[in-house]
């Protein structure tokens, strides 16, 4: 979507009341809007991506449940770091 903004100046006008012209048509708009807005836009993970990565984690932990049966790794209950 292309939005073309145009301001022509008058004849007694000052360059500084053309720019607010312009200033006040872009605000207008909404352009900046929708700029900012899609400027932190991130996409949504695909279901490959997230049933991967699940299966990754469901791995990890009975890998980790078996190390510790066997007293090959170390019981930690704490949950990040602090």
């Amino acid at each position: 979507m292309i939005t073309v903004i145009e301001v022509k100046k008058n004849t007694n006008e000052s360059n500084m009341n053309l720019v607010r012209r312009f200033t006040r048509k872009v605000q207008e708009s909404g352009i900046i809007q929708k700029v900012k807005s899609k400027r932190y836009n991130e996409r949504a993970e695909s279901k490959v991506k997230t049933k991967l990565a699940a299966l990754k984690r469901i791995n990890r932990k009975k890998t980790q449940e078996k190390l510790q049966k066997l007293g090959k790794a170390s019981v930690d209950n704490k949950r990040g770091r602090r």
